[in-house]
């Protein structure tokens, strides 16, 4: 049994510092093992929180966004109406110097029948003129062709 023994001494010898080895690297290992765990879990607290900062200002922006959107409404609905009141004023506007156009035309058309009739008279007292400056002329020639009669019959 000597040999067993010496087998067993030798085995011990061998094997058991390389199992202390073992279990110290394996000791190691699990302390930074609960290292990596500590820091993973501060992580993922940190991305919780990142997260809930994320979350509580899309909420924010969100809300701002709301209150935009109805200012805006608003105020689009102000200046629609405004719109809506500057249209219908300029509508009065036009339709009001439409109706003074039409009041000068009337007055330019009724004008322009008087100018008509003047025009008329005065190309009557010239026709008139030059008929009458026509009838001078011949009754100068009647009466110089006269006077010449009458000089010849009293020669």
């Amino acid at each position: 049994m000597d040999i067993i023994e010496g087998v067993r001494v030798a085995i011990k010898e061998m094997l058991l510092p390389e199992l202390d080895r073992v279990r110290e690297d394996n000791k190691e290992i699990k302390a930074i093992l609960v290292m990596i765990n500590k820091r993973l879990d501060d992580v993922n607290l940190h991305l919780a929180d990142q997260s809930r900062r994320i979350d509580g200002v899309r909420e924010e922006l969100g809300a701002r966004i709301d209150g935009v959107h109805e200012e805006l409404g608003t105020r689009i609905d102000v200046l629609s109406t405004r719109i809506d009141r500057v249209r219908e004023e300029l509508g009065t506007r036009i339709d009001n110097v439409i109706i003074q156009i039409s009041g000068i035309n009337n007055r330019i058309d009724s004008m322009a029948e008087k100018f008509d009739i003047r025009l008329d008279r005065l190309y009557e007292v010239i026709v008139r003129r030059d008929e009458h400056n026509i009838a001078e002329r011949r009754i100068a020639t009647l009466e110089k062709d006269v006077a010449e009669i009458r000089h010849r019959l009293a020669a």
